[in-house]
């Protein structure tokens, strides 16, 4: 079942026409990665789903996204928006833990919104670290100011802290793009954990990444979505020349 649909979504930064007529159904509980060469648009795609372009000036953007059959894009109070970015959570490329302690990285959220306090709060935040596997590790060092852990474990605080808040989606934009092979490959592991509740919406240059961990692929190229579909078909039988193209290596 999809959870987001996007249809005839074209986004101007003034006269640049960034992105192009996207059309496409985001499947419920299922990673679906987006690809293409740099400056294609699959960041720009990415922050449409919770209206990060929004502070961009100049910016003008026609068509539907729809979460859960509602357009986000008819939302117009803060309150309605803030809502939004709570159900449709990002983690970005370098892991951006705050300056505050592990603890109070994962509780944000939810103070910030006044979602838990007290002896709930400790048990989502517990719960959070144990989703993305650093609960063991990191129980007795709360306090502990969150930059002191290595890349790898900034980024599954990352993680924790938009699950702390209960989204239904998750969008990554090429969060393994800091890590070593060994620390991508526990991040892949913990995305295709994290598939049995979230969505995941995952932005990638790495096309053997998007290969392995993902069911659904869209591969983009000048703003356009080139094409889309199941990523076993889309590796090993593509309809486009310009996806054959860019997954033989012959650009991008």
């Amino acid at each position: 079942m999809a959870i987001l649909t996007v249809t005839n979504l074209d986004l101007f930064y003034g006269a640049f026409h960034a992105l192009k007529a996207i059309t496409m159904m985001i499947e419920e509980k299922k990673i679906t990665a987006i690809i293409g060469p740099s400056g294609c648009g699959k960041s720009t795609l990415l922050r449409m789903f919770n209206r990060m372009n929004d502070t961009i000036e100049n910016i003008r953007i026609t068509g539907e996204v729809c979460l859960d059959g509602k357009n986000i894009y008819n939302m117009k109070t803060e309150r309605e928006i803030d809502r939004l970015r709570r159900k449709v959570g990002m983690v970005f490329q370098r892991p951006n833990p705050f300056p505050l302690s592990i603890f109070e990285n994962v509780a944000f959220g939810l103070r910030i919104h006044k979602k838990a306090k007290g002896q709930v709060l400790k048990e989502i935040v517990e719960a959070s670290l144990k989703a993305v596997l650093l609960w063991d590790d990191l129980k007795h060092k709360l306090k502990t100011s969150s930059l002191r852990l290595t890349l790898e474990q900034q980024q599954r605080l990352c993680i924790a802290r938009v699950l702390a808040v209960k989204p239904d989606v998750i969008l990554l934009d090429e969060p393994c793009s800091s890590l070593d092979p060994i620390a991508t490959r526990r991040i892949e592991e913990l995305m295709i954990e994290l598939k049995k509740q979230y969505t995941i919406l995952l932005v990638t240059h790495n096309m053997q990444q998007a290969a392995r961990i993902s069911d659904d692929t869209g591969f983009m190229l000048l703003g356009k979505l080139i094409e889309f579909g199941q990523t076993s078909c889309i590796f090993t039988n593509p309809r486009e020349k310009e996806t054959v193209d860019y997954i033989t290596g012959r650009y991008g």
